[in-house]
């Protein structure tokens, strides 16, 4: 039998000034049972970066045929799509065959991940890659209550997360392209 997905409940304040978004947003998202807690946080943080009201959760991890977000028009074209982690350069290209725009947001230890898969792929022209910072990002994913209630502020470049524990400053460092 399979084991069942963790939800969670997510309140969400988003001010990105640099965009000029300015929402509170309220939604449940389901976390994979091979999910980590820290793959949740990166995903939320895509949802923050790249807010729009069409943005919407993928089955990921359950779907390789479907990103981690994305973006649809109307007439279910994808404009957006989205993966988190550190993608193959082949799962790079298809994904950003089916899409205008294709991001990529990269965290882990990503030294050889940059040289031996990002590298070859740079030439792509719809393609955004950020990577978030692994210390600040291990110690916001750490223990999220299933009740999770964030402030998140970009500014200027900058990603500020605030929760019960406090506010984690996730530095972001753009490897192509950008928002």
């Amino acid at each position: 039998m399979a084991l069942p997905s963790t939800t969670y409940k997510i309140e969400l304040n988003l001010t990105d000034i640099d965009r000029g978004v300015y929402q509170n947003l309220r939604f449940t998202v389901a976390r994979h049972p091979s999910e980590t807690e820290e793959r949740l946080a990166v995903r939320l943080i895509a949802y923050a970066l790249f807010y729009d009201e069409q943005l919407a959760f993928g089955r990921g991890l359950s779907d390789v045929d479907e990103p981690a977000l994305w973006e649809k028009s109307l007439d279910d074209r994808v404009l957006h799509w989205i993966e988190v982690g550190q993608p193959d350069s082949d799962r790079i290209t298809w994904c950003s065959r089916r899409t205008e725009k294709f991001s990529l947001v990269a965290y882990g230890s990503l030294r050889v991940w940059q040289t031996k898969v990002l590298a070859p792929v740079l030439g792509l022209k719809n393609i955004n890659v950020v990577a978030l910072g692994q210390e600040e990002l291990a110690s916001l994913a750490l223990d999220m209550p299933r009740a999770l209630n964030w402030s998140v502020m970009i500014s200027d470049g900058e990603l500020f997360v605030t929760d019960e524990r406090g506010q984690h400053e996730i530095p972001m460092e753009w490897l192509k392209g950008s928002r």
